[in-house]
C-alpha cells in the first residue's frame, strides 16, 4: 500500500535510530541523516521543502483570521506533501497571518522570514529521533517572535516555552505514529487557545476534519481528533440525540 513515501521511488520510509551519511538522490549532498527509504533513496530537507516560499505571497495576501484554514490552503499547494519538514515552517507561518489578521501587532513581513529561517532549522523526523515535534516547536517560534523573545528576556522568554510545552502535550497524548497534518492542527489549536489567554488576540477556532487519511499509509484512524469516520460518528450521535428529543417532547 505506497500512497506518499518517498519522493524518487514511492517505497516506504525507514527510520534508523543513528545516523549514517547520505547523499541526496536530487542535489547529491551528503550529510548524515537517520531517514531514506527502503530502497536506499535519501532527499535533504532543502531538496523535500523546494517551492515552499510560495508561501509567502499566500500569506501576505492572506485576509483570514483562523490559522486552521490558513493551513489547509498552504497544505494544496503544489510544494506540500503528507508528511515533511515543510510543515515546520508553514505551522509558524500560519498562525503569525492570523494574529496579524486578528488585530495582533507585528512587522508582518519581517516576522515571516524570520519563521521560514526559524522552521527551516528543524529538520524532518524531529518528532520522533528529539522527542519534540517540529509542529509543536514552531509555536514557541510564533510566540517568541510575536513577543520579541530573546534567551535574556523574562515573561517573553516563559511563554514561548510554555506554549511549545502546551502544543507538544496536545500532540503527544494523542500518540503516534507521526502524522505531519494531524499534529499541525493540534499545535495550531493549541496555539490559538494559548495566545487568547496569555497575549490578548483572539485567532478563529476552527476544528478541521481530515482529508488526507487515503494518502497516509501510518493513519492512526478513529483515535485522530480529525477523523472523518470519527466526525461523522459523532454526527450521527447528535443526530439521534434530537430526534429522541424532539420524540419525547411530542409525547
Amino acid at each position: 500500500m505506497n500512497r506518499e513515501e518517498c519522493l524518487i521511488c514511492k517505497a516506504p520510509l525507514e527510520y534508523l535510530t543513528q545516523d549514517e551519511v547520505m547523499e541526496c538522490a536530487i542535489c547529491h549532498k551528503k550529510e548524515s541523516s537517520k531517514t531514506r527509504c527502503v530502497a536506499g533513496h535519501y532527499v535533504c530537507n532543502d531538496c523535500h521543502t523546494q517551492g515552499m516560499d510560495s508561501i509567502f505571497g499566500l500569506c501576505l495576501s492572506e485576509t483570514s483570521a483562523d490559522p486552521v484554514a490558513i493551513l489547509r490552503r498552504m497544505m494544496e499547494l503544489p510544494f506540500c506533501h503528507m508528511h515533511g519538514p515543510e510543515h515546520h515552517v508553514m505551522v509558524g507561518a500560519a498562525l503569525l497571518t492570523a494574529y496579524k489578521n486578528a488585530g495582533g501587532n507585528l512587522e508582518f513581513e519581517k516576522s515571516l522570514r524570520e519563521m521560514y529561517s526559524r522552521g527551516k532549522a528543524v529538520p524532518g523526523g524531529a518528532c520522533g529521533f528529539w522527542g519534540a515535534c517540529g509542529a509543536g516547536i514552531a509555536t514557541g517560534q510564533f510566540l517568541a517572535i510575536v513577543t520579541q523573545s530573546t534567551p535574556l528576556a523574562q515573561e517573553p522568554w516563559g511563554l514561548s516555552n510554555q506554549m511549545t510545552a502546551q502544543a507538544l502535550e496536545s500532540i503527544g497524548q494523542v500518540g503516534g505514529p507521526r502524522c505531519c497534518k494531524r499534529d499541525s492542527h493540534l499545535a495550531i489549536l493549541a496555539a490559538v487557545d494559548f495566545t487568547r489567554e496569555h497575549l490578548g488576540v483572539e485567532m478563529e477556532r476552527t476544528v478541521p476534519v481530515c482529508s488526507y487519511s487515503g494518502r497516509n499509509n501510518q493513519c492512526i484512524g478513529k483515535r485522530c481528533p480529525f477523523s472523518a469516520a470519527k466526525a461523522l460518528e459523532t454526527k450521527e450521535i447528535k443526530t439521534f440525540k434530537r430526534a429522541k428529543l424532539v420524540k419525547l417532547s411530542l409525547k
